[in-house]
């Protein structure tokens, strides 16, 4: 019997984490419980897109508490219908259904897509996914993904899920047999190191999907709620899919994702989706004041403004030192260190007060709040110089 000597030993070790509690957060900075403060370019993965602790989600919180945390998912409840209004109002898309995370969002969209085929594309089940893609941690979204780490843990998985490569139309094509119902990807592939789809690709692929009757389904877990300057990325590219699954930034900090879907591919029937916190007030208040926000169209703008900003001052820093491409779109870019260094350079940030992420070993992700400052900006930059030319990756050119 494991015998608990220390609070860190209560939770399953499932991740490598360094010892730093965090006790308090405002804005783009965080605070452990020795009282040191940190400068938050990760915000929860693309999550907390409003920074952190944001008074208006504070008081969507507090408002919708002292109404009705949740009356069960067997019943309409006035914030979900809200919700799901501005959301299919603002996109595309025709009906919504709530879940609590982005893994489960996509477990969704699978569904609704299996559905699909066996109503009305004669059984048809398998979904082109992409090599490199992230979809999720349940069987089916592990299955979909093209993580390599993923191959060989909890086998069997669930089959029916085909592997294209990103911008590669012809790889589609191939993979396109009497049993594919769907196409589904992400816009640009976090968890790879931030590899975007080109516009021209997204629009040949909703082209091919349509003269093949396949569905097309984006997962913008990571690219949605303005991250990359629009309120959706498929906007970029002028397209229209037919499901797409939102997370992470559509909460804002909280669990909450959602699976839209168009008319046309809306074929779920009673029975065959539900869950028992699906549509909480309690988290659709909170997604309510977020989307609201957010969807401004001055907030988007500045997100967008300071995308750019980051990404010039990125390039600036690579090419002082000697670095790779700037790569990805709005406020969610990936910097090429060339070398496999990212962690150590996570670490040595870590120490110095700020938060970075290496998705792979020879790449930095950078996923700050939308409403980042120039100032904070700025601020990550002069560190990450300090540290890139301390750790011994600087390769300054002349």
């Amino acid at each position: 019997m494991l015998k608990v000597t220390h609070p860190f030993d209560a939770l399953m070790d499932i991740t490598a984490r360094p010892p730093t509690v965090f006790v308090k957060g405002e804005g783009s900075y965080l605070w452990d419980d020795a009282g040191k403060r940190y400068l938050d370019f990760i915000q929860g993965w693309a999550v907390n897109c409003l920074g952190h602790a944001p008074a208006v989600m504070a008081e969507a919180i507090a408002a919708q508490a002292r109404l009705l945390i949740t009356p069960s998912p067997a019943y309409y409840n006035a914030a979900s219908l809200k919700l799901a209004k501005a959301l299919v109002d603002l996109s595309c898309f025709d009906q919504v259904f709530f879940a609590n995370s982005g893994a489960e969002a996509n477990e969704g969209a699978i569904k609704l897509a299996r559905k699909y085929g066996t109503l009305r594309n004669g059984g048809a089940f398998e979904i082109i996914t992409f090599a490199g893609g992230f979809h999720g941690r349940t069987l089916a979204t592990m299955s979909a993904s093209g993580k390599k780490a993923f191959e060989p843990l909890f086998e069997p998985k669930v089959p029916g899920f085909r592997k294209a490569r990103l911008n590669d139309l012809a790889s589609v094509k191939e993979l396109i047999n009497g049993n594919t119902v769907a196409v589904m990807l992400e816009p640009i592939q976090g968890e790879a190191g931030v590899w975007p789809t080109t516009d021209k690709f997204l629009q040949d692929l909703r082209a091919l999907t349509k003269e093949h009757g396949l569905l097309l389904i984006v997962d913008e877990i990571q690219t949605g709620v303005g991250r990359t300057g629009k309120l959706f990325h498929y906007e970029h590219a002028g397209i229209t899919p037919d499901i797409m699954t939102l997370g992470k930034g559509i909460g804002g900090g909280v669990p909450l994702a959602a699976l839209l879907a168009t008319e046309k591919a809306s074929c779920f029937e009673h029975g065959d989706q539900g869950g028992t916190f699906n549509g909480n007030p309690l988290m659709c208040a909170v997604g309510l004041a977020v989307l609201e926000q957010v969807s401004e169209p001055a907030f988007l703008k500045a997100a967008a403004d300071a995308g750019l900003f980051l990404e010039a001052e990125l390039q600036k820093l690579a090419a002082r030192h000697g670095l790779g491409e700037v790569r990805g779109r709005g406020l969610l870019l990936a910097l090429d260190l060339k070398l496999p260094i990212g962690p150590a350079i996570v670490a040595q940030a870590l120490d110095a007060g700020l938060l970075l992420n290496s998705p792979q070993p020879d790449a930095l992700r950078f996923m700050p709040a939308l409403n980042v400052t120039r100032e904070e900006i700025a601020e990550m930059i002069g560190q990450l110089d300090t540290i890139l030319t301390k750790c011994g990756a600087a390769r300054r050119v002349p």
